[in-house]
Parts: structure tokens; C-alpha cells; sequence
């Protein structure tokens, strides 16, 4: 995405629709007329919003730790994206990680502030529109991740799940709730959620 890893800082304002008009871009170049699609915290989001606006690129998504409206985090959660200043990442893993690919890495400051700025607007990409998703999808998620537990089970259901599956055919999407993760612990977690992954991608 715009400003991640290689990709080049722009001063153009992020939105869901225009970042997700960005993966269907790469796809475009790359010649890919569909691809399974997964997305983390906030690709997460772009995720859906992929999903929503280029239904017929997508075979399957896969979404980690992330929510299609501000409302699916818990309060905390939205209180901390206000509070939150660039400095707290000072010296973190995520800052190294930054200087180690960024084709600039003056453009720190400005990207985490445009980051920030992002994530505390507020956002709702629409119930009617996660029901449309026809595209199989798998959603995994931290015990205590900071998702709305109870939204959770909400969006699972708008995508055919939550049912009882001794007495129904089994949903196509799938729903994995790891126990005793974070919102950052639950990425370090990479064979449980590779052993997802390659289950529900095969």
C-alpha cells in the first residue's frame, strides 16, 4: 500500500476506495485477472473494500485482526487512535522495519501522521455491502485483539456463517479466533495462521 514497505511516500490522502483502486491497479500491471486477497489490521479494511468495489477479482479473502467500521473496534481501541502521537513509535520493530526497505526514510513523521489521521476517521463500509460478498472468506482474529467480539460474530453472520452446521450444509467462510493473542502477538503466530491460510486457499 501507499507509503508501506517499498512503495513510495505520497502526500495524496488515503481512503479505503482509493487504496483498494490501488490493488486492482498492481493487478492490472501484473496481468492478474483474480487472486485470493488477504489483509491485516488495516489492509485488513482495504481488504474489504477490495471485495465491495472489484467483486470479480476476487477469488477468495482472507481477513486478519480488522474490521470494516470503526464501531467493529471496542471503545479503547478508538480512543487510543486519538491519543496516538508518531513519536510513540520511536525505536520500535516497526520504525526499523520502515528504515530497512522505505525508498525514503525521511518520509517517517509524515507517514505515520498520515497514518494516524487514517485510522481516527471514523468509517462504515456498509452491512449491506459484507453481505454482498459472494467470495468465500476467512476471518481470524485474536481472543483479545481489540475487535468487538460481539460486531465480530455480527459480520460473520452477514457472510452465512454463525448457523448450525450438524443441522445445515457448512458455510463457505470460516471464522478462527486464536486464543490468548493480541492485536500484535496474533502476527507472530505464523504456522497457525499459515496451517488457515493453506486450508482455506487450497
Amino acid at each position: 500500500m501507499q507509503g508501506h514497505g517499498h512503495t513510495q511516500f505520497s502526500d495524496r490522502k488515503l481512503s479505503h476506495a482509493t487504496l483498494a483502486s490501488d490493488v486492482e491497479g498492481v493487478m492490472d500491471h501484473l496481468k492478474i485477472d483474480s487472486a485470493d486477497v488477504a489483509g491485516y489490521s488495516y489492509g485488513g479494511a482495504i481488504a474489504y473494500q477490495f471485495a465491495i468495489q472489484s467483486p470479480k477479482r476476487l477469488r477468495k479473502l482472507v481477513i486478519i485482526s480488522a474490521t470494516y467500521k470503526s464501531n467493529g473496534w471496542l471503545p479503547e481501541v478508538n480512543s487510543g487512535f486519538k491519543m496516538m502521537k508518531p513519536e510513540l513509535f520511536t525505536n520500535t520493530p516497526m520504525k526499523a522495519a520502515y528504515d530497512a526497505v522505505a525508498p525514503d526514510k525521511t518520509k517517517w513523521t509524515k507517514f505515520l501522521e498520515q497514518m494516524i489521521a487514517s485510522a481516527g476517521t471514523p468509517y462504515d463500509l456498509g452491512d449491506s455491502n459484507i453481505s454482498k460478498i459472494s467470495a468465500p472468506v476467512l476471518i481470524i482474529s485474536g481472543d483479545n485483539d481489540g475487535l468487538d467480539k460481539i460486531e465480530l460474530i455480527k459480520t460473520y453472520q452477514l457472510l452465512g456463517g454463525a448457523i448450525c452446521g450438524d443441522f445445515r450444509p457448512m458455510p463457505k467462510s470460516q471464522l478462527a479466533i486464536v486464543p490468548s493473542q493480541g492485536h500484535v502477538s496474533l502476527m507472530m503466530q505464523t504456522s497457525t495462521i499459515l496451517t488457515y491460510l493453506n486450508n482455506f486457499l487450497k
